[in-house]
């Protein structure tokens, strides 16, 4: 099936044979569904901490930071801004030029409050020979939109979330790479240092960082720290093979074969790159303004809090482990894995060895918010390949829609995943743990899609924060619904929160 030229191909991007040979087998047997025991809720696999335990939590962050650990904010802000404008694509591409449908109407109803309308009115000025005042009495609102969307425009439908400008201050708009920074020095700086860490598409590689180059200075000077930032991108050996329907390798018109990127799940290979003691894993696109900064930066202490003092106990018990523990030490370990990491033996033998697998593997508390009818993954108790059932954040493509006991589980969840997360990563004598050694391989997704108009199989390595951290400990943590405001559309922008 594979001939010496496909062999040369596969070579090139770092992948083996093998590899390959699984993927197409994995197309052709898919993905198991997880086994759920129970959605997780406050008093089942979810903490609610109250205030005062949310200040001890904070004060056990600041004291781990006054150690000199060092901390890193992984931001993932490889993908392209095209799918948040897909409704306005739509407008330009219509047979008709006024707003007609209700996101058009809103959209062009409050185009000034938004924190690109000063960029957006001088691209039109400069293209049209008119503002956006004037494009629009004329009913030339297509005009528009497509200096918003094109490339002589503010090109907003290929340039990545990171590089649009989300949110008003008097001194100037900023962009979600410019909150992140300012995050990234209210809660995760240490020694007068704060680490953030971008993934980002080798295209925009050379534009962020020149960006970055821009107004990491001016942030450095507000907040009186240095930063160290840094990038990378996703791996080409991480790309996954496409299939055709009948599950051979879908090829390109000259006949090589067609290789997609895997998914997020392909980051855990850039995170495992990251020289640190913490890393604090958000999206790019869940940002406030420095106004409503406080919750969140509260809040990522408080998680940040759960992590340290759960993982100074995992330590100590690590420890009592290396020397001959009595059958006292046995329970009350034992005690600590199931009430506090609810990892649940089942049928599994609890002894020393059982209680250092579950011990001595990374660390991730998640933050968890009440669920709103905001699409993606929830926070579960689900069996693991071992038997053992631990917490995991999972997405519906995970959960058998047949089972009608699972989806009144999936439906009924009481809580979301915001992709949340502060993670631990080095082991109790200090060494880095090799986070791809932790993946749950059986976790992946198989998606349909289209190329050149021809039908293919898109196969999705197990995700970051669901199969690609399976074998983590894992504590949620309840976090108010303020600290989660993801950007899907550019009218998600008009939102009070991003006021």
């Amino acid at each position: 099936m594979l001939s010496e030229k496909d062999l040369q191909q596969i070579a090139q991007r770092g992948i083996s044979q093998e590899q390959i040979e699984t993927q197409l087998k994995e197309f052709e047997t898919g993905f198991p569904f997880l086994r759920l025991e129970a959605a997780a809720a406050v008093g089942n696999g979810i903490l609610a901490p109250s205030a005062d335990e949310r200040q001890s939590y904070v004060k056990a962050w600041e004291d781990y930071k006054a150690e000199g650990h060092r901390v890193v904010k992984f931001v993932p802000a490889s993908g392209a801004a095209s799918r948040m404008f897909k409704n306005m694509f739509a407008f330009v591409d219509a047979d008709y030029d006024v707003p007609t449908t209700d996101f058009e109407k809103k959209y062009f109803n409050d185009i000034e409050k938004f924190a690109f309308y000063e960029a957006l009115n001088q691209v039109c000025i400069e293209n049209e020979g008119k503002d956006i005042k004037t494009l629009m009495a004329e009913g030339n609102y297509k005009a528009v939109a497509a200096n918003m969307l094109k490339k002589e425009g503010l090109n907003y439908g290929q340039l990545p979330k990171g590089m649009l400008l989300f949110h008003k201050y008097a001194e100037g708009a900023r962009t979600p790479m410019e909150e992140h920074l300012v995050e990234g020095a209210l809660y995760a700086a240490s020694n007068g240092e704060a680490h953030v860490h971008f993934t980002v598409s080798h295209d925009h590689l050379e534009f962020f960082k020149q960006k970055v180059a821009e107004k990491a200075d001016g942030f450095a000077k507000k907040y009186g720290i240095k930063y160290d930032i840094t990038f990378s991108e996703q791996k080409p050996s991480t790309d996954t093979v496409a299939a055709n329907p009948d599950n051979t390798p879908f090829r390109e018109a000259d006949g090589s074969l067609l290789f997609r990127p895997g998914g997020h799940g392909a980051l855990i290979e850039n995170l495992n790159e990251i020289e640190a003691d913490v890393i604090f894993v958000k999206n790019i696109d869940n940002v406030v303004p420095d106004r409503l900064k406080p919750e969140t930066v509260e809040w990522k202490q408080v998680i940040a809090g759960v992590l340290v003092t759960l993982q100074k106990k995992a330590f100590e018990y690590l420890r009592q482990l290396d020397s001959n523990p009595t059958d006292a030490q046995i329970a009350e370990i034992a005690q600590f894995v199931e009430k506090c990491l609810c990892t649940n033996p089942k049928n599994n033998k609890v002894d020393a060895a059982y209680l250092r697998s579950k011990l001595n593997r990374p660390m991730r508390v998640c933050g968890v918010v009440k669920n709103v009818g905001e699409p993606g993954g929830g926070p579960f108790l689900t069996y693991n390949q071992d038997g053992t059932v631990s917490l995991q954040i999972l997405e519906s493509s995970q959960i058998d829609t047949n089972n009608a006991e699972y989806m009144k589980m999936f439906t009924q969840g009481t809580h979301f995943n915001p992709v949340d997360l502060v993670c631990a990563v080095k082991d109790y004598q200090g060494k880095p743990f090799n986070l791809p050694d932790f993946v749950d391989k059986t976790t992946g997704f198989i998606s349909s899609k289209s190329k050149s108009g021809k039908e293919l199989k898109a196969l999705e390595l197990p995700g970051l924060w669901n199969g690609a951290m399976s074998n983590w400990s894992t504590v949620f943590v309840e976090v108010p619904l303020g600290t989660f405001n993801p950007v899907k559309t550019v009218n998600d922008l008009l939102r009070e929160q991003h006021q």
